[in-house]
């Protein structure tokens, strides 16, 4: 894990997120229970370089005027055409408390599936967890290679670690497999 440094940043001006942005910067906040909300920004590159290997929900390390912050990403804000961050939400952790986030599902083995006609319908895209920062996981997958028609999945399907607790209800639905209804308009 790398140390990313960050600059405070002042609002006392309107429209300074922009400016950050226009030098290359990620405009963001820290936040945490013993500290006051700091403004911050992050160099656009070193922070999409952390997340591609934590993760949007992990936990980065940030450097603010010489004190080391450990933090867990809360909220990843992106720009919907370019998918450039716009804006970020840092919470800050001791590292023994236990962190509740909501870690990404990733769908795998869904080709069998759409090449037989069926659809994947996916409810949730992630789920809300509470562990030890050590054993935060980037994402949690959900294997559909053995999936048929009329297929349910739900919370308690997913397997994990006695050390990850699942905060949602275990019976809530994930995903469902069906057919693709196609309507076929009648010529006469």
């Amino acid at each position: 894990m790398e140390i990313l440094t960050a600059n405070l940043r002042e609002n006392n001006k309107g429209k300074s997120a922009k400016k950050v942005r226009r030098k290359g910067n990620v405009p963001g906040i820290l936040y945490g229970k013993e500290m006051r909300n700091c403004m911050i920004e992050i160099g656009e590159l070193e922070l999409n370089r952390e997340i591609l290997e934590s993760g949007e929900h992990g936990i980065i390390k940030v450097n603010i005027e010489g004190n080391v912050h450990e933090a867990l990403i809360k909220e990843i804000q992106r720009e919907p055409v370019t998918h450039k961050f716009i804006h970020i939400d840092l919470e800050e952790i001791n590292g023994t408390e236990k962190v509740t986030t909501h870690i990404p599902i990733n769908y795998i083995g869904e080709g069998h599936l759409t090449a037989s006609g069926a659809v994947v319908q996916k409810e949730k895209s992630n789920i809300k967890v509470t562990c030890s920062p050590e054993n935060l996981p980037k994402y949690i997958t959900l294997d559909l290679s053995d999936a048929k028609v009329g297929s349910i999945f739900k919370l308690s399907d997913i397997e994990m670690g006695k050390e990850i607790s699942i905060v949602e209800d275990l019976n809530s639905i994930i995903a469902s497999v069906s057919f693709d209804q196609k309507v076929v308009e009648v010529i006469e």
